[in-house]
This record gives structure tokens, sequence and C-alpha cells, in this order.
């Protein structure tokens, strides 16, 4: 059975930017479509971004139990249970999906679950456990998110060797673990299970861990991942990997030498690859970027007009922040609104411990570009509120134009660089001055105030440390 529908908009990608597209859309009064073949909330809501919190939430809270003896307080035996934390993160992405679904329906968004392929640039079918649906929509957005790259010699059907999405639901905690790549994802799950008390091993192919955030930040973090269980080796290609059914082997060379290590699990972490596999682009106009992604415009236009695509389908910053805005930006276009995708001033923040943020330009970047900068750190020991948290090994960088003072970039390394980004890319988005931000009152005790004392150094009036 064959069913026919038109529509306004079809968005393709139930993930952070599809279900922001769509909502946004129907609140402008556009009929919307909503297709997913799997859950809504994408990759983010349901393997990835949230869930991974929840479990670095559980581990920080058993981290200051066992530590509760540096403020005074005494916490004897204390336990982590796997099964439990597992648990709790799926309680919290099962009841953001609920919430997800709720607006949706209140917002008269057609939601269908099923897998969507264009039959050419302007008719897409798809198929539903009740058939095949034909849809002709004014205009497509595809944001059908990436998926999990893989090792070409890690085809083998293993228990052992897993994904970040496997080891989301794992319930027995291992007790040794080699994770390969020590980008983002590899080093979030490194402290997780490291600091549950796994040893932990991570081998990266490249000279440092982390390598798109400045060399000052991912060699500060190594102290802390020794302290937190996890040794780490660069520079190691790997070259096999063999499940011995009691224990898992990785080969790899180091330094000329082929070398071997067993563990318990595998996790491969090497990165995330756009998801165009059996969409059908090939019945179509859209053209795709060397790296995979669907290349778009800075409104998100593809090479066919009516169709745009938001999100890390086109490979051009794997943030689901990003790809929210991204679908801001595709459905004004759509609405006739000119606002552009700016990608001069993108937080991001890694999940360590501590944690890791950065926005705007990197010094690696500017150094590529050829722009001249300074930079300025503000350490955190200059804060008393960030020695109440026993926090005072961080710091935070300005990095700004030498002539212009304008800021450039920022990063932010130690406990709450999640929040301490926000109002620093605000800075930079909206070109602020470090006079304006010396202006600014900022609220006492706080680890913000670093921010101000910042911006302070800068211009040769630091108050509490010797900028």
């Amino acid at each position: 059975m064959q069913e026919s529908k038109k529509t306004d908009i079809l968005i393709i990608g139930a993930g952070p930017g599809g279900y922001v597209a769509a909502i946004y859309a129907a609140k402008k009064g556009k009929k919307v479509i909503l297709v997913d073949k799997a859950r809504v909330g994408g990759t983010c809501l349901n393997v990835g971004c949230i869930p991974t919190k929840a479990m670095i939430q559980a581990v920080n809270h058993f981290y200051d139990a066992q530590h509760g003896h540096t403020y005074g307080i005494q916490v004897d035996h204390v336990t982590a249970d796997l099964e439990a934390i597992i648990r709790h993160k799926d309680d919290i992405t099962r009841s953001l999906t609920e919430g997800i679904i709720h607006l949706l329906e209140k917002h008269q968004v057609t939601l269908l679950n099923g897998k969507a392929r264009f039959v050419s640039d302007k008719v897409v079918q798809v198929d539903t456990e009740d058939g095949i649906i034909q849809i002709e929509p004014e205009h497509i957005i595809i944001a059908t998110g990436a998926k999990t790259k893989h090792l070409p010699f890690a085809t083998q059907k293993s228990e052992r060797i897993l994904d970040s999405e496997q080891l989301l639901s794992l319930k027995k905690m291992p007790q040794k673990m080699i994770i390969i790549g020590a980008g983002i994802i590899g080093m979030e799950f490194a402290f997780i299970f490291g600091r549950l008390g796994c040893e932990v091993r991570v081998l990266e192919f490249l000279p440092r861990i982390l390598p798109t955030v400045d060399k000052d930040l991912s060699q500060r973090l190594l102290r802390f991942a020794k302290e937190a269980n996890i040794q780490i080796t660069t520079q190691a290609q790997v070259t096999g990997i063999q499940d011995r059914r009691d224990h898992i082997e990785v080969t790899y060379i180091e330094k000329e030498q082929e070398k071997t290590l067993s563990a318990d699990i595998v996790l491969e972490a090497i990165g995330r690859i756009p998801e165009t596999q059996d969409l059908g682009l090939e019945n179509t106009q859209i053209a795709l970027n060397p790296n995979g992604g669907i290349r778009v415009n800075h409104s998100m236009q593809t090479h066919v007009e009516g169709i745009y695509a938001i999100g890390d389908v086109t490979h051009i910053i794997q943030l689901a922040h990003v790809a929210s805005h991204q679908a801001l930006v595709a459905v004004d276009h759509i609405l006739g609104l000119d606002h552009p995708m700016d990608y001069e001033a993108i937080p991001s923040v890694i999940f360590t411990t501590p944690e890791i943020a950065v926005t705007g330009k990197t010094e690696i970047e500017l150094e590529r570009e050829g722009i001249a900068y300074h930079t300025h750190k503000v350490p955190f020991s200059a804060s008393g509120k960030a020695l109440i948290q026993n926090n005072q090994f961080g710091f935070i960088k300005l990095i700004y134009h030498p002539e212009t003072k304008a800021l450039l970039g920022a990063s932010v390394f130690g406990e709450d660089a999640q929040h301490l980004i926000a109002p620093l890319t605000m800075a930079i988005k909206h070109r602020l001055s470090f006079e304006a931000i010396k202006d600014t009152i900022f609220a006492h005790p706080t680890l913000s105030e670093l921010i101000h004392e910042g911006a302070m150094g800068v211009l040769g009036e630091a108050i509490h440390y010797l900028g």
C-alpha cells in the first residue's frame, strides 16, 4: 500500500538539528513532517551528549564522596554500581525523549518512524511499518547526523569490541579497558571509567591527545589523567585487534616496535562520519564534500534549490548546538529571512575532569592562518571560589589581536569551564572590548570574576594575580 502526502517542509532526521527545525518551522506556521528511522533525539539525546554527561555527573558524585575528607566530611565504604548508573542515564534520556515528542505533538508536527529515501530532487519515499509513504514537500531539510567510524580491521563480531553507543549500555564493570583514539569521545570515556576504578589504556595515533585544542590544554590534562588511572600512549599505530574469548588483544606499533596489550574490552573512538548511506542521494543533484559531508552554503542550502542540510551530515562542525543553530538558519532562509550561519564563535566543551572549553579561534588556527595574536592567562588560584572548590589548578586563556586588542578566542581549563565559556563566546560574537568587560560588574565570589580579572590583566591592571 502506498500513500502520498504533501507538506511545506519535510525534515529527515529527528536529532538536535531535525527536531529543532521542526518545532521552529511549526511555530512559524509551516506544515511539517519529521521522519526518523530510530528514536527522536538522535545520537545526542540517546547515545551521545546527554547519556555520557549523565554518567559523568554520577562519576563526579562518586569521586566527591570518596574524597569528602578534603572538606572535613568522612564517608566510609563508597561503592559505584554501574548498572544503576546506566539505569539513571536511561531514565534521563527517556524523559527528554518523551518531552520532545510531546512538544512535536503540541506544535502539530507529523512524526513518522521510517526510512527516508530520495526518489528525485522533489520526491522522498518513507518506508514505514504500515507501508510506503511518498512525500512531495516544498522544502526538505536533511538532518541525518553521523555514525561511528570503525577501524578497517575491527570488523569481526565480538562483544568485547565496542563503539561509544554500545559502551553506554554496558552492565558489567570491566577491570581493564583499551580506548583507541584520544579525541573528545575517547578522553571523556577514559575519565568516566578510570574514575570508577577501571584500568584504562589509551592509544592515540597522533603526537598528543585532544589534537583540536591548544597544546597547553591537552598537556595540562595529562597530569589529571594519570591520577584517574589512565595511561596514555601517543604516536601509537594500532595494527590489529584479536578476540581471545576470555580477553581481547590489541597490537600496535610504537617507536618502530610492535607491542601488544590485553584487556576486557576495547572502545573504538576514532571519530564519526556523515550518515548519507541509503538516502538515495544518487537520485538527486546534491553534492558531497571530499570529507563525505553534504555541501552547503552559509544558509545551509545544498546545490539543489529547496533542499537544505544541517548538523553532522554536513561534517562542518560535529556539535549538537551547532546543528540546532543551523536548523534556525535553514528555516529562516525558507521563510525568506537573511540569517547566514556564523562560525566565528562556536563554544565547545570537553567533559573530562577537569573540563576543557574553547571558543573562537585557537592558537593552532591563528598560526595556520598567519594571524598575529597575543595570549593572556588568568590562573584559577586568583579566585576565592576556585579555592573553595579545590579547583585552583585551572586557568582561563584569552587570545587577542596585539594591535586592536580584539578578543579572537578563549579557552578554559578547570571545573565549571562549561559555564565560563558562555560569556566569553558572547564577548567574541558581539566584539566586546576588554574595557567593556572591565566596566561590567561580576558577582563575588564566583569563578566568572576571573573573566573580569583577565580583561584587567590584558589592560595591565590585574588586581588578584601578577598578570
